[in-house]
Parts: structure tokens; C-alpha cells; sequence
């Protein structure tokens, strides 16, 4: 999903569509109540078009089931699937509803404010912002570090209150991940390392 923000106060949120062109979704997002209407801080820029993830939990996942069941409608083969359906519903209560989250990676567009100069730092700078991010990460060095962080999160996987399938190692300086560029619509910045099936 992308939201934009400006001056601090939310004005849009698409979802990413082919890359180029999504789904207009503010009125859904809108009911996600983990994401900001207003950025606080006072670093708030002009314009911030934040670049992440909706989820659902597990749990709230497991809940929304269970009233699909008893409702004798269809329940949902996974919480991504969910997820996504609950964003593109025609009626914002369906999605207020449903118990979703969000956590921020990246940035699109950022006007009056000065980024900073690591992908850590921006995902610090989200949470000054009051943008949710996700605790699960960490700033390591080479090979042995990647393995370490991989393991432990393997390690912590069933006890996460979400599903992942891996993790994505993301090279951490903004102007190396530049340099790097993209391969296709894949970053070259970025590995996913996905858990055996």
C-alpha cells in the first residue's frame, strides 16, 4: 500500500497495482486504526508518500474465520488473502470490521524534509512519526550476521502474532541502494531468504 501524507495530515492510499497504477483505498484505510490520520514529530514533511504492508494477525485472522463460519459464509484460505480482500471491499465497514495492520518500509515521494541516509533510519523515522514499523529487525554486518538474524527469527517464527515465509535482507545505505539499482522490477538492494517449505 502507499499513503501520502501532507503536511502531516492524511490525504490518499492506493494499493500498488501493477506498479505504476492502483486502487484508490482511503476510505478503507481510513478504518485500520494502527495508521496515523496525522503524523506528530517535528520533522513532519510537506509531502510523504510511505510505501508498506497490510496485515492481519494471526489471531484476528483465526477470529474473522470463525464469524465466517458461523455467519455460513466462505472463510478465507490465509491472512494475506484476507488482508488484500478486506482492502478492495466497496463498503468501509466490511473492512472496519476486520482487524487489519500495517507496518511501514519505504518511501516514495518526500518533500520538505531530508531523508535519511539509511534504510534503518528511515524506518527509526517512521516511528518518531507515529507510522507502525515493524520490531522484528536488525542492522548487521556480512554473511555470519544475515545467517545469525535468520536463525533467530526461524527460531521465533510460531511465537510471531504473524506469518512470514522468510526474511529480506535490504542493503542499509539509501545512496548504495541507488548505486545498485533494480534488475527488472526486482531491487538489486534487496534478498529474499525463505524458510524450507
Amino acid at each position: 500500500i502507499s499513503l501520502r501524507y501532507e503536511n502531516g495530515r492524511f490525504v490518499q492510499a492506493a494499493t500498488r497495482g501493477d506498479g505504476t497504477t492502483g486502487e484508490d483505498v482511503s476510505a478503507n484505510i481510513r478504518t485500520v486504526r494502527v495508521i496515523p490520520m496525522r503524523l506528530h514529530g517535528d520533522d513532519v514533511p510537506e509531502v510523504l508518500e510511505v510505501r508498506g504492508e497490510v496485515l492481519m494477525f494471526k489471531r484476528d485472522f483465526e477470529q474473522l474465520n470463525e464469524r465466517q463460519r458461523e455467519a455460513g459464509q466462505k472463510e478465507f484460505a490465509n491472512p494475506r488473502n484476507a488482508a488484500a480482500g478486506s482492502l478492495r471491499q466497496l463498503d468501509a465497514r466490511i473492512t472496519s470490521a476486520r482487524r487489519l495492520r500495517f507496518f511501514a518500509y519505504g518511501v516514495g515521494q518526500l518533500e520538505g524534509a531530508e531523508m535519511p541516509e539509511s534504510h534503518s533510519g528511515v524506518l527509526d523515522w517512521f516511528d518518531r512519526l507515529g507510522l507502525p514499523v515493524s520490531k522484528e529487525r536488525a542492522v548487521v554486518t556480512g554473511r555470519e550476521g544475515m545467517l545469525g538474524f535468520f536463525k533467530d527469527i526461524g527460531e521465533r517464527r510460531k511465537s510471531l502474532p504473524y506469518e512470514i515465509d522468510g526474511v529480506v535482507y535490504k542493503v542499509d545505505r539509501l545512496e548504495d541502494q541507488r548505486a545498485l539499482g533494480f534488475v527488472s522490477r526486482a531491487p538489486r538492494f534487496a534478498l529474499a531468504h525463505k524458510f524450507p517449505a
